[in-house]
């Protein structure tokens, strides 16, 4: 998910009306939905600073996310 998320994919979460996550989607840059994303793996990547928000968009790739990525083929 990290590789997909370092070449411009986003992650958006569902809210309930409380605010709380509920749900949350991963998006690649061309706009299809990455299967097999939930939200224990969220709550993972979040806590351990991989990913973030910024005034209240999508999640996105921090550096620390991007400085634990290995380089692969397909990356561009």
């Amino acid at each position: 998910m990290l590789h997909t998320l370092a070449q411009g994919g986003e992650i958006r979460p569902a809210r309930c009306p409380r605010g709380r996550i509920v749900d949350v989607t991963c998006l690649t840059r061309d706009g299809w939905a990455l299967a097999g994303v939930d939200l224990a793996l969220f709550r993972r990547l979040k806590r351990r600073r991989t990913i973030a928000s910024r005034q209240g968009g999508p999640y996105r790739i921090t550096r620390r996310g991007l400085d634990l990525v290995r380089s692969q083929v397909d990356n561009r």
